[in-house]
């Protein structure tokens, strides 16, 4: 969802599923919205609830037994799921960057760091050796790294982990991509690390006019970052719309029961809002809506109906029967 600026990112009607011996699990299940350029578009949910394998999808990285089996990915108005396995290569990295989730396992510890980010370099540019050295220096110094040039004879064991995801971010941006996948990119770090980490991958994106999808459980963290927030649950979108209406007024209860769950460092300490049950077996999931069994105001319809997109306000969507009462804006 894009609330002026023109799409970068179209995805309609993703739809990803995996063949297991245990039955079909529908991990993305018609799942639609747009990235505008410049904007940086929030996927939040619980674990199991689909937003990896969206970034998964639109990079064509799932692999057997999963497979995308009906959408539209049009990136720049050119549908990915149509390219070649060598098209999408030269796509990867170059237009397109992927941060992945745990630094500590995303590096190579045979190689150097510098080697890492060079690879980058070597296969979507024309720079020479020296000049790409060069790129490598400034990146790792853009992204907080001192002692630049020293530190790219480096291997990442030398590195702590807050330096290891400052490289992975070094990776994902030197080519100068258009698009951003963060895939859950703090959650191995401390929250001091954390609060650095954000702040710099939104100066990276704005400072070079790029998109991102930031895909993360928590909206305390999407709530400094996004534009726009997409919440998923069991690989369906149940609620999307701009940051700042989703976050002071939400319309589903799931995202409330999030926003809930969220420590408050002023006013009044109360217990933390817990969301009851857990999450249903993909493989199986219950008639109706899937969030029913956990929702404090299920009726009767919820069981037999599953809920479709409806408009609350403007640019926002919800899938419920009986979406929570909208307060009118201050």
């Amino acid at each position: 969802m894009s609330t002026g600026n023109q799409a970068l990112l179209e995805v309609r009607n993703l739809k990803t599923r995996f063949y297991t011996f245990a039955g079909v699990v529908n991990a993305v299940d018609g799942v639609s919205f747009t990235v505008g350029r410049g904007e940086i578009l929030g996927l939040v949910g619980e674990s199991g609830g689909g937003k990896s394998v969206i970034g998964f999808s639109i990079l064509g990285l799932i692999d057997p037994p999963g497979k995308v089996d009906d959408g539209e990915i049009l990136f720049d108005g050119v549908d990915l799921r149509k390219k070649s396995e060598k098209e999408m290569q030269d796509i990867r990295g170059k237009d397109i960057a992927m941060v992945f989730q745990d630094p500590m396992t995303s590096l190579n510890p045979l190689q150097t760091v510098g080697q890492q980010i060079d690879e980058m370099l070597r296969l979507h540019s024309e720079l020479d050796a020296k000049a790409r050295r060069a790129r490598c220096i400034e990146m790792l110094t853009d992204v907080g790294i001192s002692e630049a040039e020293k530190r790219l004879n480096n291997y990442p064991h030398q590195f702590s982990g807050g330096m290891r995801q400052r490289v992975v971010i070094a990776i994902a941006m030197i080519a100068g991509p258009q698009l951003i996948i963060a895939d859950e990119p703090t959650t191995a770090l401390d929250v001091t690390i954390q609060s650095q980490i954000l702040k710099l991958m939104k100066r990276q994106v704005g400072e070079r006019h790029a998109s991102m999808i930031l895909i993360t459980h928590d909206l305390a963290v999407v709530s400094q970052m996004a534009n726009e927030i997409v919440v998923l649950y069991c690989g369906k979108i149940v609620e999307k719309g701009p940051k700042q209406d989703l976050i002071r007024n939400p319309a589903h209860p799931y995202t409330q029961g999030l926003l809930g769950s969220i420590p408050k460092l002023h006013g009044r300490q109360e217990r933390l809002t817990q969301i009851p049950g857990t999450v249903p077996d993909v493989r199986n999931l219950p008639k109706g809506c899937n969030f029913r069994e956990r929702c404090p105001f299920a009726q009767a319809r919820c069981a037999e109906e599953e809920p479709e997109q409806q408009a609350v306000g403007t640019n926002r969507s919800v899938a419920c029967h009986f979406p929570l009462e909208q307060e009118a804006a201050p």
